[in-house]
């Protein structure tokens, strides 16, 4: 009776961990975003295994049904599309059953976007927020607004076809020379990583034809003066505290 989060590869496929493929092999079932798409994965890994639907549209109706078949003693995988399921993926609703009813979930370590988009933009990476999708509409300007004030790094996942407006309403909000980076193709053969502010990645989107998925990493605002060396000094403190 157990439930695995296990985390496929966001692009190349020889990122999969042989810990995600031992457990793949060794489960009742796997539970999918999109059968077709993990279908192709399980295939490249010879991994034959009963394979269902489950993702944003059906998990409310599911998830109970699942949680009666981890209950008569099944194990069960839980797969998205790409990266860790949980993250920006359907995942949550089904762990949280789980755990009320005190069925056992193990997500494994691997692969997720926003990790290798973060460390390779040249921005904080000491503490950061993550932001996932910003909403479509209502309550888009809200939450802008909000980030205005934002002194972490933040990340986001966006789609091709909303990132010059993305990209734009930052500018808008948080100021045409906001350092920031944009990490597209993550792991794939056509990988790319543009840096630098709001307004060169602006000029330098608004002619490509982009594709794929996209992680942009924002830099967050400067802290006042005061506040940056009462920051220092309390980091400093901790350090002598740990030595």
């Amino acid at each position: 009776m157990k439930l695995y989060l296990v985390p496929t590869p966001i692009g190349n496929l020889d990122d999969i961990t042989l810990r995600a493929i031992k457990v793949l092999q060794s489960v009742d079932a796997i539970l999918a975003e999109d059968t077709r798409t993990s279908g192709v994965l399980l295939r490249h890994l010879n991994i034959s295994k009963p394979l269902h639907s489950y993702h944003i549209f059906n998990e409310h109706q599911t998830v109970q049904r699942l949680v009666n078949q981890l209950k008569e003693g099944k194990t069960l995988a839980l797969v998205s599309d790409a990266g860790t399921p949980g993250i920006s993926d359907p995942g949550f609703l089904l762990v949280r059953e789980c755990i009320k009813n005190d069925i056992l979930v193990e997500c494994l370590p691997g692969p997720t976007a926003f990790v290798p988009a973060l460390v390779n933009s040249g921005l904080p990476n000491d503490r950061f927020t993550f932001e996932g999708f910003l909403p479509h509409k209502k309550g888009r300007q809200t939450r802008l607004s909000e980030l205005a004030e934002e002194e972490r790094t933040m990340v986001f996942y966006e789609s091709p076809h909303r990132l010059i407006k993305t990209l734009q309403q930052f500018s808008e909000v948080l100021g045409p020379d906001r350092p920031a980076s944009v990490s597209r193709e993550l792991t794939k053969v056509f990988e790319e990583n543009q840096r630098g502010s709001l307004s060169k990645l602006i000029a330098y989107f608004a002619q490509k034809m982009i594709k794929g998925e996209l992680v942009i990493c924002v830099q967050g605002k400067e802290p006042a003066k005061g506040k940056a060396k009462r920051q220092y000094e309390n980091d400093v403190d901790d350090n002598e505290d740990d030595e």
